[in-house]
């Protein structure tokens, strides 16, 4: 990891329109920059805009507002010859591998077709030889290349993607949930996949889950989110030592101890309630209907994004020193 930031994402947002009158946020008002080389993971419950946020970087979705700059230039300004090479240096991995192979095409029709529409390895011979370099990289053989993508298991058309989306030697690649639909053995094998690739080719990933505990093998720094808002971000080791935002803290309470004694003696956070709709979000903090902590300030003011420590930043009032009284209100939590 360098220095150099690769990927600056200022104050995003992303609306649906749903119904008369109803508008979705998605993503509102997040910001975060990821540097060249690093592992940035983003994490955070179901419905909560992380996926919403890779596909808004990829330009897949249109902003609603704020900017994505990627290698200086702003993504959803870049004209369409622009958008061409763009997509060459960012590609993406989505969560379901055999939604996204396409059935009717055979390995190697699937791999070599982002080098034909970009127009890598004009030569036939040259592009399949290509082929299998790739398909032996992600540790499947050239002997795969003429099966099609109903013939491997979850884990190996996982790899698959994976391949393709390394076609076009891109330098940035946004993981959504590449791991959620895979056995828990197979994970390990994809995450440690994702880390020989990155070592050998310098990539820099965005990595989307709802598993911490996974996430913490392959993240250098995490970004936690919840109900489209950006709740705290972190180096890695320091969020599992020291998670500051009380649904942090929830999340990482909930991931079992591998020692019957210590899981038994330790305290869970047990979040309760349901995720509101982020159609009509609470006031104030948008997780304060949840937490065990809400306060007065909590269902008025929206709480600040603030650097509590060295690199450790978070949006909450109980690391605001403005907030005098910080007794928790019950009738705040669970409403």
């Amino acid at each position: 990891m360098t220095n150099e930031k690769i990927l600056k994402v200022n104050h995003l947002k992303k609306y649906f329109e749903v119904g008369k009158n109803e508008t979705l946020k998605a993503v509102d008002n997040v910001s975060f920059e990821i540097f060249k080389g690093e592992t940035f993971g983003l994490v955070g419950e179901s419905g909560c805009g992380k996926s919403t946020i890779g596909r808004t970087i990829m330009g897949l979705y249109n902003r609603t507002g704020g900017e994505v700059i990627f290698d200086g230039d702003n993504v959803h300004e870049l004209t369409d010859k622009d958008k061409f090479a763009f997509h060459r240096s960012m590609q993406m991995i989505f969560q379901d591998p055999y939604a996204s192979l396409n059935p009717r095409s055979t390995v190697k029709e699937v791999i070599a077709e982002p080098m034909e529409i970009h127009g890598i390895y004009k030569d036939k011979k040259e592009r399949l030889e290509r082929v299998y370099e790739l398909l032996e990289e992600v540790g499947l053989s050239r002997d795969h290349a003429n099966r099609y993508p109903h013939e491997f298991s979850g884990g190996q058309r996982q790899r698959i993607g994976i391949a393709r989306a390394l076609a076009l030697d891109p330098a940035f690649i946004v993981a959504d949930e590449p791991i959620s639909a895979l056995d828990v053995s197979v994970q390990a094998q994809v995450v440690n996949l994702l880390r020989k690739l990155q070592k050998e080719k310098g990539l820099t990933y965005l990595f989307i889950a709802h598993d911490l505990s996974m996430v913490k093998h392959i993240s250098d720094r995490i970004g936690v989110m919840y109900l489209g808002n950006m709740v705290e971000l972190t180096e890695s080791n320091q969020l599992y030592k020291k998670p500051l935002h009380p649904y942090t803290q929830a999340l990482l309470s909930a991931i079992p101890i591998p020692d019957p004694d210590l899981e038994e003696k330790r305290e869970r956070m047990i979040l309760e309630g349901e995720l509101p709709s982020p159609i009509n979000p609470p006031t104030g903090c948008v997780f304060r209907t949840r937490c065990p902590f809400a306060m007065k300030a909590c269902a008025s003011v929206t709480p600040k994004w603030q650097e509590v420590e060295d690199n450790h930043f978070v949006a909450c009032h109980l690391y605001n020193d403005e907030i005098k009284d910080k007794t928790p209100v019950k009738e705040l939590a669970y409403q």
